[in-house]
């Protein structure tokens, strides 16, 4: 008697967790745009504005695609921190604390955000 008490309660409901919005597999697909070389995209006036704030006076033209190139290797490493952060939480939005946490690891500290 006691085992069909057991197995009446114990009895267990197919959960969602944390899948999202309803079952899947019945909405539409979207196609998401691929992003190639985006950082070539950035204006000459925000990379100055960047070199102001860090001191310097003049650059040089040669400067630009050297500085686009350095921002897309550290952006790469920052970002595939803050995925591996969010991946390991097992959520799918990025946090602002995942992305502080790829910073401090990659030894550039990030005050005023949490984390």
């Amino acid at each position: 008697m006691a085992d069909a008490f057991q197995t009446q309660t114990h009895h267990e409901t197919p959960g969602r967790g944390k899948g999202g919005k309803g079952l899947g597999g019945k909405g539409v697909k979207r196609h998401r745009k691929i992003l190639r070389d985006s950082v070539q995209s950035i204006p000459k006036p925000s990379l100055v504005r960047v070199a102001r704030r860090g001191g310097v006076k003049r650059i040089n033209t040669c400067i630009y695609a050297e500085t686009r190139g350095a921002l897309k290797v550290l952006l790469e490493n920052v970002l595939r921190d803050t995925v591996a952060y969010t991946e390991h939480d097992k959520r799918q939005t990025v946090s602002a604390s995942d992305v502080v946490h790829a910073l401090k690891r990659s030894g550039h500290n990030l005050y005023g955000f949490g984390g």
